[in-house]
């Protein structure tokens, strides 16, 4: 249960300015939220997880991706305490952003089996086709070996299956026939129901023109047909489009059978309380760095508490839209500083040395906008992480 919210508490430091000044800035008093769900869920919500880098590995991080297993098995085992499932290896894992094919699959197999030693914790790992590299891809039948590749080792992982969105295909599909060749003979051989992705070129602009179109009112239409003439494939498809009308008018055209996942990180809250026509299910980056409140805003929507779900879910959008703000694809700085400021690993280090996409002046109002929203598990500790961030970047706190 959330601790009363008081209007102020009596830790302060100083950080920069959009104007380039210095601000003394003084946090609010804190909430707290449950380590472990309580209740029950009605919608099924996927973190898409995090990876922690090693610090301490002789690698060149653009080069080479080093990862602490213990650290990131840790993080997982956080999110399903929380009654949330894991989206594995996905962009939000730094996924074809210096997280390649051979250790992604590392990362499934470990994941895998930390959730089955949970006894099936939740888990769906994400098969694409980033080992083919866009420039050697030369048709589609490559495309669809490359998805059967991918997909065949994630099966004798004993993992469930995020269809990924595909780069080489993206450069090779010219129409609606070319997509619907590759999911249909793709989706024919799955073993289980897989969720499909459909990511936006805002989150990864070689991604531009998916479903052989710019136009997006008719990707969406081919997005839809192939989807529901393959619904008994398809658990659910996760748009991140960061538009909720598209959402909302693609949720209403879908096969009953098939769910909608919102990966709108503007959005979200409102298109997972949903209307009287229906509501979205969550797969989504945000919920790495939310994940406590995630949880009890979603058992509060669960016991029939709408206005408890908007106190607590509400009050993280502006933080999500910060992070998620143009160039998208740079979200994945303010995530790992949000897991780095809450304790869940002791550096500010990335894969690829992503720590250095984001402005010192973008991670202060990261977190201004994380304490604002009660975010801060142990504001004391975030202070201070605070601080060494800008001392390291020449500020004193």
């Amino acid at each position: 249960m959330n601790k009363p919210v008081l209007p102020m508490s009596s830790l302060s430091l100083k950080l920069p300015t959009a104007g380039g000044s210095l601000e003394t800035y003084r946090l609010a008093a804190s909430r707290s939220f449950p380590a472990k769900l309580e209740g029950a869920l009605n919608r099924v919500a996927f973190s898409a997880a995090h990876v922690v880098a090693d610090p301490r590995a002789d690698v060149d991080p653009w080069l080479t991706a080093a990862i602490d297993w213990d650290r990131t098995i840790a993080f997982r085992e956080h999110v399903w305490d929380l009654g949330l499932g894991v989206a594995e290896a996905m962009d939000t894992a730094q996924r074809g952003m210096g997280l390649d094919w051979p250790t992604s699959l590392e990362l499934i197999r470990r994941s895998v089996k930390a959730a089955k030693a949970r006894g099936n914790a939740l888990v769906f790992s994400g098969a694409g086709t980033d080992h083919l590299a866009v420039e050697d891809a030369k048709s589609i039948d490559d495309v669809i070996r490359a998805y059967e590749e991918q997909i065949a080792a994630v099966e004798k992982a004993g993992g469930r299956i995020i269809l990924m969105a595909s780069r080489a295909l993206a450069k090779l599909g010219r129409n609606a026939e070319d997509y619907a060749k590759v999911y249909g003979r793709v989706l024919s051989q799955v073993r289980e129901p897989v969720i499909i992705h459909w990511l936006g070129d805002m989150f990864d602009p070689a991604l531009s023109g998916y479903w052989g179109t710019a136009d997006l009112d008719t990707a969406m239409d081919t997005a839809v047909a192939i989807i529901n003439a393959n619904a008994a494939k398809v658990d659910g498809v996760k748009i991140s489009l960061l538009d909720k009308q598209r959402e909302i008018d693609m949720r209403r055209l879908l096969d009953p059978r098939v769910k909608m996942y919102t990966g709108d990180d503007f959005n979200y809250a409102e298109l997972i309380a949903g209307d009287d026509k229906g509501f979205s299910h969550a797969l989504l980056g945000i919920f790495d760095a939310i994940a406590p409140a995630a949880s009890y805003a979603l058992s509060r929507l669960a016991a029939g508490d709408a206005a408890g779900f908007h106190d607590v879910l509400g009050p993280t959008v502006p933080l999500s839209r910060h992070i998620f703000k143009a160039p998208t694809r740079f979200y994945k700085t303010g995530i790992v500083f949000m897991a780095y400021l809450n304790g869940h690993q002791d550096h500010f280090t990335m894969v690829g040395g992503q720590e250095s996409a984001r402005s010192t002046v973008h991670l202060a109002e990261l977190f201004r906008l994380a304490d604002q929203a009660g975010l801060l598990a142990n504001p004391e500790l975030a202070t201070q992480r605070m601080k060494t961030v800008l001392a390291t970047r020449g500020i004193d706190a």
